[in-house]
């Protein structure tokens, strides 16, 4: 990607290198900030499975942060979008660059996961959880599975972007009423109920879609947080991912 990444990691209280026990992994996009707003208070792990937590951030803050997310976490091209960005942000035009999902997916499988699965206790169960424009990415990454990630927290996605446009992919591929030959998957939906309405119903269209495909390997999990808004929401849809994701039977 030409980026630096900054990685912030968690580990389970039993984790040691003295064992040969290796464990599952949730990548949390956005993980500075995102872990700001975290309270591991909230969660009882003695119901959630042992997991390795990995944020992801852009090494860069501020608006160059942002102008990184709009870049590797949006999966198409949409210039009138970015044209608007620019100005809200007061930036040249040309500055913001979209549609780069696939190319950080692939610096996901290719660069980051291998670093962390070469110096850590992991095995091949990996998560991906997102908000906002993080929510999209994971959406688009759910809707690109090839079994490399089977659980999914996709929280107060950005379904909006360029007209709606992976919203409209998702919907044609669930009503097509075809199998989807993926291995067994877990997918978490959230919004806070005082986000744009347009969030909420898109979230609403994309798990209802999903759920009357009814996909024998897609266990789906969705939840709209009372009197919760985009940015108060974070806290409670990263713990709604963690227990519902990796809740013990």
């Amino acid at each position: 990607m030409g980026k630096d990444y900054l990685i912030h990691m968690s580990f389970p209280e039993n984790y040691s290198i003295k064992d040969t026990i290796t464990y599952p992994v949730l990548y949390v996009l956005d993980g500075k900030s995102t872990y700001k707003y975290f309270n591991p208070s909230n969660i009882n792990y003695e119901k959630i499975e042992d997991v390795i937590l990995v944020g992801i951030s852009h090494k860069v803050n501020g608006i160059a942060s942002r102008i990184n997310r709009f870049y590797d976490y949006t999966p198409s091209l949409d210039t009138i979008t970015a044209r608007k960005i620019e100005e809200n942000f007061g930036v040249q035009k040309g500055t913001i660059k979209t549609g780069g999902a696939d190319e950080f997916l692939q610096c996901l499988k290719k660069e980051i996961i291998p670093f962390i699965d070469k110096h850590y206790k992991t095995n091949f169960d990996r998560g991906i959880s997102g908000h906002s424009l993080g929510g999209l990415f994971t959406a688009f990454c759910f809707l690109n599975s090839d079994g490399y990630f089977t659980r999914f927290g996709i929280n107060s996605p950005s379904l909006q972007w360029d007209e709606e446009k992976l919203l409209a992919q998702a919907i044609l591929k669930f009503t097509k009423n075809e199998t989807w030959d993926i291995k067994p998957t877990k997918v978490f939906f959230s919004t806070g109920e005082n986000e744009n309405p347009n969030m909420v119903s898109n979230m609403i269209k994309f798990s209802l879609n999903l759920k009357k495909s009814n996909y024998e390997n897609v266990d789906m999990n969705w939840r709209i947080y009372r009197n919760e808004s985009h940015g108060s929401v974070i806290p409670l849809s990263l713990n709604g991912t963690m227990t519902t994701l990796y809740g013990k039977k």
